[in-house]
């Protein structure tokens, strides 16, 4: 292996062919109940010298890299500067380059200012994947997502107005069977505020080691969706989805019990009659089995 990664090292599904390459480790913040994918790292900002190193390891034996990840779970908590000079290097190193792309937190796109945002796209910073969750201020809260609503019309908007793309996930799952509905409603409501060039969906799936925090944050008990309560959310929301602009909607996240792929609004009408094929048992839905986070 050329580059010792500090794992576990985690990417969005559409990401499989990247070069991952860890610009900072774990998460600043760290905190929401629901997630517990950098729970054992402490966060640090990687020294550039090592990052720099690494990319000059890839660009020796793939030169032709076309598409990067910047990981942990929050590459954008990093200085302006810090960034601009990976990409730069990036950019050296990998003449075909075409995409660069991290994730990024509510808290990231609201210290950074617009100019700032703006300087990060134009050194080829191109796409952030976001987590919105939930549109619900409530149930917000009660993850302890560390944003409300509003937090993220301004962020993403501003992230929008530097020309970047955004890629946003929502878990279905998210308000239990006592606030499905609240849940979907706020979410749909966000969404459509929002000029999103992706949105995806992920099922909510608790790891045991935050199964416990996450019901004592939540306030009182949680009771978990099935399948097919999770499927009517999902009926739910693309009926209720009309963005400002077309987006890109998937499921394909490998937590989701069905996979559907289509264009918002254009493709509504098949994504509903699909789910409602599932919903009578003449789709197959992915085994329990082989979902995962």
């Amino acid at each position: 292996m050329l580059i010792q990664y500090d794992m576990p090292v985690y990417r969005p599904p559409s990401e499989a062919n990247s070069f991952i390459l860890q610009v900072t480790l774990g998460c600043s913040f760290n905190r929401c109940s629901f997630c517990s994918m950098y729970r054992t790292k402490h966060f640090a900002i990687r020294p550039l010298a090592e990052v720099q190193a690494e990319i000059a390891a890839i660009a020796r034996v793939d030169p032709s890299t076309q598409r990067v990840f910047l990981a942990d779970g929050d590459a954008l908590a990093a200085p302006v500067e810090h960034l601009l000079a990976i990409l730069a290097t990036l950019h050296t190193a990998f003449p075909r380059l075409e995409r660069v792309s991290s994730y990024a937190l509510p808290a990231n796109l609201l210290k950074k200012s617009a100019a700032e945002l703006t300087r990060l796209r134009e050194n080829g910073l191109t796409l952030l994947y976001y987590g919105i969750e939930t549109g619900s201020a409530e149930l917000l809260k009660r993850i302890t997502k560390g944003a409300m609503p509003e937090a993220m019309v301004t962020g993403l908007s501003k992230a929008k107005q530097a020309g970047l793309k955004i890629s946003a996930t929502v878990i279905l799952g998210l308000g239990g069977q006592s606030y499905w509905r609240e849940h979907i409603d706020a979410t749909a409501d966000l969404v459509n505020r929002l000029e999103l060039d992706y949105l995806s969906t992920l099922q909510l799936m608790l790891d045991p080691v935050i199964t416990e925090e996450f019901h004592r944050k939540f306030r009182e008990p949680f009771l978990e969706q099935d399948d097919r309560a999770l499927l009517v959310e999902q009926v739910r929301l693309i009926e209720r989805l009309n963005p400002p602009v077309p987006l890109v909607f998937r499921s394909n996240h490998a937590s989701n019990a069905l996979a559907l792929a289509g264009e918002l609004p254009r493709d509504r009408e098949k994504l509903l009659a699909q789910l409602e094929q599932a919903l009578a048992g003449t789709v197959r839905l992915r085994p329990e089995w082989m979902r995962g986070y």
